[in-house]
C-alpha cells in the first residue's frame, strides 16, 4: 500500500478534521500556567487568510521544542489536523520544521503569511487619489490632502488600519479610509440637499478631507513587523490623533486654508473617535465632524461583524460572543437563506 498523500493547503482551505501541510508564520508564544499551576504555552500561527491560536500543554510532545526552539516571527512548514471546538480553532500538530529555501519550489513566499487587503494596495491608492480629484473642488484644501497622500505613499501602501480588531492587514489603512471617505462623500451630498439653508452651510469638501485624513497619524503611530504591525514610540507616547493633527498643521503652512477651515479640519481629526475613553479629547462639535465620526465607526464595526461571521464556523444560528464586539451575531439557518 502506498503511503498516504498529505495535501498542501492554506488554513482557510482546511475544514474540521482535515490533515494537511501548510506554510505558516508563528505570531505568538506566551508561557502561562493553568489554574492548577501547570505550565503551558499559548501559541499562534497564521497565513494570509487565517490565524489560529491554541495551547501547547506542558505534557505535550511539542512542549520542549516550543519552549526552546520555536520563535515568533519565524516561518514554519506545519503538518497538522485542523480542529474546531467551543474554544475556537486549533491545530493538532503532527510535524513542524522551519521553512527552507527549497520550500519555494512548493510555492512558499513570505508574503503568503501576511494578511493583506483583497484589493492590491496600489490599486486602492489609485482609487483614493481618484476620489480626491473627483469629489473635491480645486483649491488649497484639495492640494493639501493630495500632498499629504503623495508624500506618504510608500508608508501607506504597507499600512495597517490598526494593530488588531479592524482592517489589521497590509493595505488595511487604504481599504478602510477609501471606504469611509466614499461614505463621507455620500453623506455630505445627502445632508447638503436636505439642509440647504443651514448656516454655515455644510462643507462637503471638508467632510471628504476629514474622512481622508482622520487616521493619517497612523503613518507615524504604527510600524510594520514580520508578524503584523506594532506601536512605534510615537504611537505609545502621543497617538495617531495628535500626530495626525500635527501632520495637517505642518502641511497647511505650504497650503494655507481660508477662514477657519484649518481649525475645523483639525477638530475633525481630534474628535473622530468621539469619546475620551476612545482617545478623542473633544466630541464632534460641527456637522462635518459628526458625519466623519459615524462614517468611520460604521466602517470599522461592519468590518468587525463581517469577520466574526467569516471566522466563526459554529453550526448554531448565533455566533459565540467571544469576539471583538463581545456579542452574539445572528446568522440564522443557512438552509433558509435566500442565497442558499
Amino acid at each position: 500500500m502506498s503511503p498516504k498523500s498529505i495535501p498542501l493547503k492554506t488554513l482557510a482551505e482546511m475544514e474540521p478534521g482535515d490533515e494537511a501541510d501548510a506554510f505558516l508564520l508563528m505570531t505568538r508564544k506566551e508561557e502561562l500556567t493553568t489554574r492548577d499551576g501547570k505550565p503551558y504555552f499559548k501559541v499562534g500561527f497564521r497565513d494570509a487568510q487565517r490565524e489560529v491560536t491554541f495551547p501547547i500543554w506542558g505534557d505535550s510532545a511539542w512542549a520542549e521544542a516550543c519552549g526552546s526552539e520555536w520563535q515568533v516571527g519565524q516561518f514554519y512548514k506545519v503538518r497538522s489536523v485542523y480542529r474546531e471546538s467551543s474554544f475556537g480553532a486549533q491545530l493538532e500538530i503532527r510535524k513542524i520544521r522551519e521553512v527552507e529555501e527549497s520550500d519555494r519550489e512548493e510555492g512558499f513566499d513570505p508574503a503568503m503569511c501576511r494578511p493583506s487587503s483583497r484589493v492590491p494596495p496600489a490599486e486602492l491608492f489609485a482609487k483614493l487619489m481618484e476620489l480626491i480629484e473627483s469629489t473635491m473642488q480645486p483649491g488649497s484644501l484639495r492640494d493639501l490632502v493630495r500632498h499629504i497622500y503623495t508624500s506618504h505613499e510608500h508608508e501607506l501602501l504597507e499600512a495597517f488600519a490598526a494593530v488588531k480588531n479592524h482592517h489589521a492587514f497590509v493595505g488595511g489603512y487604504l481599504d478602510h479610509v477609501l471606504s469611509m471617505a466614499q461614505t463621507c462623500a455620500y453623506l455630505a451630498e445627502k445632508y447638503e440637499r436636505l439642509y440647504p439653508d443651514m448656516q454655515p452651510p455644510l462643507d462637503k469638501d471638508l467632510v471628504v478631507a476629514g474622512g481622508l485624513l482622520h487616521d493619517i497619524g497612523k503613518v507615524l503611530e504604527l510600524r510594520s513587523t514580520s508578524v503584523g504591525c506594532e506601536y512605534a514610540p510615537e504611537g505609545h507616547l502621543i497617538g495617531h490623533i495628535l500626530l495626525g493633527r500635527d501632520i495637517v498643521r505642518d502641511t497647511a503652512r505650504k497650503f494655507p486654508l481660508e477662514g477657519d477651515r484649518l481649525l475645523r479640519l483639525e477638530h475633525i481629526i481630534v474628535s473622530h473617535q468621539r469619546f475620551a475613553e476612545w482617545g478623542s479629547p473633544k466630541p464632534p462639535m460641527t456637522p462635518e465632524a459628526l458625519l466623519v465620526h459615524y462614517a468611520d465607526d460604521i466602517d470599522a464595526k461592519f468590518h468587525m461583524m463581517a469577520m466574526i461571521l467569516q471566522e466563526d464556523h459554529g453550526s448554531d444560528p448565533v455566533t459565540s460572543s467571544r469576539n471583538v464586539l463581545r456579542q452574539h451575531i445572528y446568522r440564522g439557518d443557512a438552509s433558509s437563506s435566500p442565497n442558499g
